[in-house]
């Protein structure tokens, strides 16, 4: 038996010690953001989860490795951050497909855990791991840096539904809704 926490929950889990995390999440516990873009090549950061207070890769890491563990999803942020820093992609047009933004939102979770206001270099070098293949990075960027302000201000970020116009972003529909 492998006793571990997921989003503040004791887990008593007795199934195959060699299955993936991510497999565990979504097939047994239904959490669905951690997502499964690179069939475990540990290569897009989608399946990105918090393990100890560490940014880790959920389609990599094994059951038998989560002994008296912590795990976080996206689901086990609480929501007076997560908010923050999702309404913050929302707001500075970090989000295309979604698939990714999961995964990116919980590696800045855990950045901000360790650095609340990073540099743009240090926000470059902590998403490497993470694949977006939409969006591009500028915007994703400039995202985090603008949801660390407003973290560390304790402020929260309110954005309203855009009507679009030429030269102006459309609000993709229900972007923030988690």
């Amino acid at each position: 038996m492998i006793t571990f926490k997921l989003n503040n929950q004791t887990i008593a889990y007795l199934g195959d010690p060699e299955e993936t995390l991510l497999h565990f999440l979504r097939d047994e516990k239904d959490i669905s953001s951690a997502k499964d873009g690179c069939s475990g090549q540990a290569y897009c950061g989608a399946c990105m989860v918090e393990i100890n207070g560490e940014a880790k890769l959920s389609c990599t890491t094994k059951m038998n490795k989560l002994e008296n563990a912590e795990v976080i999803t996206l689901e086990g942020i609480p929501s007076e951050i997560r908010d923050v820093i999702a309404k913050a992609f929302v707001e500075k047009g970090a989000v295309q497909c979604g698939f990714c933004t999961p995964g990116f939102i919980m590696r800045t979770k855990v950045l901000f855990q360790k650095n609340p206001t990073p540099t743009r270099d240090e926000i470059i070098k902590a998403l490497n791991i993470n694949l977006c293949r939409c969006t591009g990075y500028v915007k994703i960027i400039d995202a985090i840096e603008f949801a660390s302000k407003k973290l560390k201000a304790g402020e929260t970020v309110e954005y309203s539904e855009k009507t679009a116009s030429v030269g102006s972003s459309f609000a993709k529909y229900k972007t923030a809704a988690l």
